[in-house]
């Protein structure tokens, strides 16, 4: 550990075996948790087993509460936690610590264990676990889920946690595991309510579904749709932050406690209320809750003739912003007194579409559509029924609903009458950022979904589609902190979300995220056929660039790649990925079959070609590899440049080396952390005089993987002719590998 004065601690308390301690900071923490696994590590070499002393330490940046002596909060929940997730010699932080101590402490090896599920933890964090060196002979990547305890000698279990309310003290609790099993798991239970969601740094709501109080269930409609709205229109104000539709309504018709929804949604204020609508009046109970204290900051009811609905949505919710003392901008301030509709007849066709299309089936979409087409029919201004209508038909398109092939174009049309009423409307920014990616139109996709989340800062589902369409852009680091936004606000997120963020993390080369985020969701969506392709491909990639044990083979790939056939074979990709798969398993015939089925699939498909090109560049038929690689580079590709991987191997593998030096380049310009195309290329600079160059991305490779070891890329490679293979070695040695 580098030299420095000793940070001021101060001991809370002993228990027996047990100690609390105080730090001053967050950076101390990591730092002492470090200096007592060295000295244990020191310790243990000179000692026999039975003597030896191995911990497991889990940090957390997190609220805690100093009471007679004692401390208590989350913070010493997701510590413990994190403490059980930890091997013996091992340090879990949580991704709140490594991101402020990263640039600050040398941290040794770190491991991503991805977003395992915490024990009584709602939320899903990053998780990381560091050791003082690479392991050897161990699994480079540890276990996701909650290893059983060890007992190797003596085990301490340290506890790390630090203070936000107290001038970020950290606290280190230590309990020896001599004690009965049961006595532990008590002692990690003595502070134990369920944790909370971190709050974020600026005012935070969540809009509770409004009970309908009328004797009529048909009048559900009313309140859910107010409950939609009044969300909406508090979404859009940048200085707040508003948990999703979706988790709101996981609480309808359920008795709870606003101090347990604030905690598990991560925010610090709740609103509820309900609705009675008779003949043609409305009463409206609504109340604004401090979730922290159970108090009542203001509570109001408004009985109104019906006619005036909108205009009361529009006080509550400047009610909220006044009470809150939240600042909004000019355009924010238009926002709250937006005129929906003056048509009351209109509005009311309007909230039972939005209720129908909430069930997300054919027929209730259809349902759907009919009344956003009468609310139009009889408000011809109303700019947000057009965006719902368009919105109909855009689903429609995605799920396949429809064969029609106009239906994406209806859905366009719609979102830009909409805005040709409204240029302010981010539910039509959105529509038109979908149909965009649809159309394989990237630039103005992300052009109009940036659009969108400035419109409306707190709308999850224009966070996740613009992740999906930076995935699409070929630029995925950009898209991971989108997903992750999407999760925040929206923390009963769908499926969905994990597909694309599964594929971000295997386009960024965190493989081992990859697979744990694709693993919860196949748990969750065990036929989710994209999922198992993009499972198979993170074994895959993991295993090429070296990130995964030695021992570990291609099975798990191979698993994977088998079931998303089995759920459809008729889909080009999944040809290709279990053609790339077979491939490493240096499986020749089979490979080159499964490209050539992909081919016939999808003869338009630049990737289709691409992959045949490498596969038939790899067993040695030259001229035909040449061909399909400059099959591929005459047409479209579904995602752009990702096709450049298989043109650039061709070329490269078949000894053409100018033509292939393009492709690999312009393929790492958009993903930057393809381990095995660096390799590609620096052989292509090798072989091309350019020393310099080749040496650049032999770097890249150590950057990658430190470990990389030539001999190990040596039994991977899958290149049949052996001539081949040596003149690429050689190539790799010169430009400075082992």
């Amino acid at each position: 550990m580098p030299d420095a004065p000793p940070p001021i601690v101060n001991v809370i308390k002993t228990v027996g075996d047990a100690f609390l301690v105080d730090f001053p900071s967050v950076v101390h923490a990591v730092q002492c948790a470090q200096q007592i696994q060295a000295q244990l590590q020191a310790h243990n070499a000179e000692k026999e087993k039975a003597e030896q002393i191995h911990v497991r330490i889990g940090i957390h940046l997190g609220d805690i509460v100093q009471r007679d002596g004692d401390v208590f909060g989350d913070g010493v929940n997701i510590a413990s936690r994190l403490q059980a997730l930890a091997e013996p010699d091992t340090i879990c932080i949580s991704d709140m610590v490594h991101r402020d101590v990263a640039q600050k402490v040398p941290l040794g090896t770190v491991i991503s264990l991805g977003r395992p599920k915490l024990k009584n933890i709602t939320q899903r964090f990053l998780v990381y676990a560091l050791l003082p060196e690479r392991p050897k002979g161990l699994r480079q990547h540890l276990q996701v889920q909650r290893l059983k305890l060890r007992r190797v000698g003596t085990v301490v279990f340290v506890l790390v946690f630090v203070s936000v309310l107290f001038l970020a003290g950290v606290v280190i609790l230590l309990y020896p595991s001599l004690l009965p099993l049961s006595t532990q798991d008590s002692a990690l239970r003595t502070a134990a309510a369920p944790a909370a969601l971190p709050l974020p740094d600026k005012p935070s709501i969540v809009v509770l579904p409004f009970k309908n109080m009328s004797s009529d269930p048909e009048q559900e409609y009313f309140s859910d749709g107010l409950t939609e709205v009044l969300t909406g229109d508090l979404s859009q104000i940048s200085s707040l932050f508003v948990i999703a539709r979706n988790s709101a309504f996981t609480y309808k018709g359920k008795a709870v406690k606003v101090q347990d929804v604030g905690r598990e949604m991560g925010v610090r204020y709740v609103l509820e209320g309900s609705v009675l609508k008779a003949d043609n009046q409305v009463r409206i109970t609504a109340q604004l809750i401090d979730a922290s204290t159970g108090y009542h900051l203001w509570s109001e009811r408004y009985d109104r003739p019906l006619q005036h609905i909108l205009t009361l949505q529009d006080e509550i919710v400047q009610k909220i912003v006044t009470t809150l003392k939240l600042q909004l901008t000019l355009q924010e301030e238009g926002y709250i007194v937006r005129k929906h509709t003056d048509n009351l007849e209109a509005y009311d066709s309007f909230l039972r579409g939005v209720e129908l299309f909430s069930r997300i089936t054919p027929e209730t979409a259809v349902q759907a559509r009919q009344m956003f087409e009468k609310a139009v029919a009889l408000d011809p201004q109303y700019a947000e029924a057009y965006a719902s209508l368009g919105w109909t038909y855009f689903v429609e398109w995605v799920w396949r609903w429809s064969a029609d092939p106009q239906t994406l174009e209806r859905a366009l049309a719609l979102a830009q009458q909409a805005l040709a009423l409204d240029d302010s409307l981010p539910r039509a920014h959105s529509i038109l950022s979908n149909v965009y990616a649809q159309k394989q139109q990237y630039d103005q996709a992300i052009a109009e979904g940036k659009r969108a989340i400035a419109l409306d800062p707190n709308n999850d589902f224009s966070y996740n589609r613009q992740g999906a369409a930076l995935n699409f852009a070929g630029r995925p680091a950009e898209a991971l902190p989108m997903m992750e936004q999407a999760m925040r606000l929206n923390p009963h997120y769908p499926p969905l979300y994990l597909v694309e963020l599964g594929w971000a993390y295997r386009l960024t080369g965190r493989y081992a995220e990859a697979i744990a985020t694709l693993k919860e969701l196949l748990g969750r969506s065990p036929n989710f056929m994209t999922a198992y392709l993009n499972l198979a491909l993170s074994y895959l990639r993991q295993w090429v660039s070296q990130q995964s044990p030695a021992a570990q083979t291609l099975e798990p790939a191979v698993a994977a790649g088998q079931r998303a056939l089995a759920l459809n074979d008729s889909l080009h990709l999944t040809h290709i990925v279990l053609g790339w798969i077979y491939l490493y398993q240096q499986q020749y015939d089979q490979a080159l079959a499964e490209m050539e089925r992909a081919v016939a699939l999808a003869p338009t498909e630049a990737g289709s070609y691409a992959a045949l090109a490498e596969v038939l560049s790899r067993v040695d038929r030259t001229e035909e590899a040449l061909e399909a690689a400059a099959q591929a580079l005459r047409l479209q590709p579904s995602i752009p440049g990702e096709h450049l991987a298989g043109v650039g191997t061709a070329y490269a593998v078949a000894g053409h080396y100018e033509e292939a030096r393009a492709p690999l380049q312009r393929y790492l310009s958009r993903y930057p952390n393809r381990l095995d195309i660096h390799l590609m290329l620096a052989a292509v600079y090798s072989e091309l005089g350019q020393a310099a160059e080749a040496r650049a991305e032999a770097a890249e490779v150590l950057r990658l993987n430190p470990q990389f070891s030539l001999e190990v890329h040596k039994q991977r490679l899958p290149i049949k002719d052996p001539a081949v293979l040596e003149r690429h070695l050689a190539a790799l040695r010169k430009a400075g590998l082992k």
